[in-house]
């Protein structure tokens, strides 16, 4: 535990939102709940779990219990000091004195989401609320509910053979730096870490 908190303190830089996208078709439970408990644990804020078939999120109460039981094996008595804020669309919101903020998503959280803004930005400007020349950058994020109160993601961990993020929140990770790992079934902490230091590592030249 001491061991994972001087990780994160040791990075150059360590990302604010981190994505983790599968692409497997066997989403595991367990090994993304201890993906969920790592970032918590090295200090990353948020978290979005995605996968293309949406199983994680249908099936969200489960991973839920999940992350709270690998909270209490991995970080036993400390598991207090990282608490999570499970962030859910279907359903009320379950707050857990949160430091770190998850939230599940699919493929309705993306282009779908876009196109739902889109389409409320058309009813403002027919309610003559808005004007069409009032749509920009920080509007239409200010439309998205599927990333309402998160930061555009600084890294997405990719698992699986797949040469695709599927979807996941295409409008957000257009400066999102993306690392590809075989799989996140039976990940080691150690590979989680590696790519956390390829991130700290990497020049990010923002487009220039």
């Amino acid at each position: 535990r001491q061991r994972w908190r001087l990780d994160g303190r040791a990075l150059r830089k360590l990302p604010l939102h981190m994505g983790l996208v599968v692409t497997e078709e066997e989403p595991s439970y367990a090994d993304m709940a201890s993906l969920v408990v790592w970032c918590m644990a090295v200090g990353i804020s948020y978290v979005s779990v995605y996968d293309h078939n949406g199983i994680f999120k249908r099936n969200n109460s489960r991973l839920m219990d999940e992350i709270l039981k690998q909270q209490q094996e991995l970080l036993g008595l400390d598991c207090s000091k990282y608490t999570v804020e499970f962030a859910n669309q279907d359903q009320a919101d379950q707050v857990l004195n949160c430091q770190s903020t998850l939230k599940v998503l699919s493929p309705e959280d993306g282009k779908a989401d876009i196109i739902k803004a889109a389409q409320n930005f058309c009813q403002l400007v027919a309610q003559q609320q808005r004007t069409h020349t009032d749509l920009d950058v920080n509007v239409l994020d200010n439309l998205l509910s599927s990333t309402n109160g998160f930061p555009d993601p600084d890294l997405v961990l990719k698992f699986g053979p797949v040469d695709s993020t599927l979807g996941f929140l295409p409008w957000h990770i257009r400066l999102t730096e993306i690392i590809s790992l075989p799989s996140h079934v039976n990940i080691s902490y150690e590979d989680f870490f590696s790519a956390l230091h390829h991130y700290a590592s990497c020049e990010q030249r923002w487009g220039k």
